[in-house]
């Protein structure tokens, strides 16, 4: 699974869980990042590379947070979507010094959880200004 196809799966589970309410999709946006640090650090040895293309479990937590911040709109959710890919992609500082200086599973998720959290302010200036 690609990283485009985990980012498009987590975009379709986070409009699923939207009805629950913000506080079930903070805890399960905390589970997937506490979660994922065991996941990618485990993922990461057995495959012998540090954030091998393969460990797409940061991109999940990280668009789940992103998600946090979609407002209720009918450009909320694919705005998310775009912002969280751009900072995970264009990875402004600080998301670059970390992912290239942290290691393990903690290394391999911050960097998407700050883009996650670059997405979701994003999202947050775009509603105040409109």
């Amino acid at each position: 699974m690609g990283v485009d196809t985990a980012t498009g799966l987590t975009y379709a589970f986070a409009l699923v869980l939207a009805p629950l309410g913000l506080a079930w999709n903070l805890l399960a946006a905390a589970v997937a990042t506490v979660a994922g640090i065991w996941i990618c650090g485990e993922s990461a040895r057995r495959l012998g590379v540090h954030d091998h293309p393969a460990i797409v479990w940061d991109e999940v937590a990280g668009m789940m947070i992103a998600m946090l911040a979609a407002p209720d709109a009918w450009w909320g959710a694919p705005a998310a979507f775009v912002l969280f890919r751009i900072f995970d992609i264009a990875k402004p500082w600080p998301i670059r010094e970390i992912d290239h200086g942290m290691g393990g599973g903690a290394g391999i998720m911050l960097d998407d959880v700050l883009a996650g959290l670059f997405a979701a302010l994003g999202l947050l200036l775009i509603g105040y200004v409109t």
